[in-house]
């Protein structure tokens, strides 16, 4: 009924040359006196009357000198003519503005975690990829039936987004049963893995030994997040990571920090994120569980008794021949050490170099979607 309403009223609106011609004969004037009063060509006059060329901003100007009005008059008619005679647009429009205000859509799309498409079918995406049975039912969503429980703990679009994908991948990744006993001697095989960067290429095959599910995904633009624990069921824990702050120290934190919760039973009533900006950066840790993970996480990285006595020893010259020597005695990389060290001298700029990255050793051996690559997983 719209479209047909818009028909209508576009067929009465009148080009501007039809009104220009009404003025004309109210004053006596002909086409050759009006381009004579304007100073332009009677062809360029001819084709404005016949409606065949549009009135410039210039030729309003123009126009309301010539009629005793203003040149917004003639500009208002051009441009009230010009909108009656615009295509509608494709439908859909205000749904996909609706998707991608609510989540990073493109950015999915470009990930492909979804395919582009129309509207309705980018619908039907959605619902399937957070496992919603309508619309209304995907968190974040304008219009959403009620809140979900993402949205009460102010988990951000985007890094839901993420987390759903780490559900998505993990959902079908085949692992043997998930072991606890497996998992606490695992923790004896990292302790040679310390010593050099490029042993992180063994954790993840440790991991799924283990029947933990483990995933790395790239964060998308706005998701402040490092990695994830969480249980697709009481048997199957998932560790998701990111790998966004890729040194050797962050990176051995957090899988033993997630490991942690995974032993402890963690995640399974709900997805415990974590960012290590956050829990890192103070000592004012938000839970229990988020607690005695950083602690497990830190003694594994540098054994926090025999530290603790090296910075009182050694305070308040921490020379960099020091640190090594204890890194070396402890049979840990030095950037493990360091890192620990930064934390709790909270001085961040200290001994940086030893920061090595290794996400360029984890990846090949990872279940690992992003920097150019896509896990393939149907939805």
């Amino acid at each position: 009924m719209g479209n047909n309403m818009a028909a209508k009223n576009a067929e009465w609106i009148q080009h501007p040359g039809a009104y220009i011609k009404a003025e004309m004969e109210e004053r006596g004037w002909i086409q050759r006196d009006l381009a004579f009063i304007l100073g332009a060509p009677e062809t360029a006059v001819n084709m404005i009357l016949s409606g065949k060329r549009g009135i410039t901003a210039d030729m309003a100007k123009a126009l309301g000198d010539a009629f005793d009005v203003s040149a917004e008059f003639f500009a208002n008619l051009q441009q009230t003519y010009d909108m009656a005679r615009a295509r509608s647009p494709y439908s859909g429009i205000q749904e996909r503005r609706r998707m991608q205000t609510a989540f990073p859509v493109r950015e999915m799309i470009k990930r492909k975690w979804i395919e582009q498409a129309d509207t309705a079918m980018l619908e039907t995406q959605l619902m399937r990829f957070f496992g919603a049975e309508s619309v209304e039912d995907i968190p974040y969503m304008p219009h959403a039936a009620k809140r979900s429980h993402y949205e009460d703990r102010e988990i951000p679009p985007a890094q839901l987004a993420w987390l759903f994908r780490v559900r998505q991948i993990a959902g079908s990744v085949s692992v043997p049963k998930y072991s606890a006993k497996r998992l606490r001697s695992a923790l004896r095989e990292f302790e040679p893995l310390l010593l050099e960067p490029e042993g992180v290429r063994d954790v993840p095959r440790i991991l799924m030994e283990c029947g933990i599910r483990f995933v790395i995904v790239e964060k998308l633009p706005g998701a402040d997040i490092d990695g994830v624990c969480f249980w697709l069921d009481d048997s199957s824990p998932v560790i998701g990571l990111t790998t966004r702050r890729d040194t050797i120290d962050n990176f051995w934190f957090l899988v033993r920090h997630e490991v942690e919760h995974v032993l402890r039973g963690h995640g399974k009533e709900r997805e415990i994120l974590d960012d290590l900006a956050g829990e890192k950066a103070s000592p004012n840790v938000p839970s229990e569980e988020e607690r005695v993970a950083n602690v497990a996480a830190g003694d594994f990285c540098a054994p926090s008794e025999k530290l603790d006595r090296f910075i009182v020893r050694k305070k308040p010259f921490f020379y960099e021949r020091d640190v090594l020597a204890f890194a070396g005695i402890n049979l840990r990389h030095p950037g493990l050490v360091v890192g620990q060290m930064q934390f709790k001298l909270d001085n961040y700029r200290y001994l940086t170099r030893h920061l090595v990255k290794v996400r360029q050793f984890v990846l090949p051996g990872a279940i690992a979607d992003g920097w150019g690559q896509t896990v393939p997983v149907s939805l």
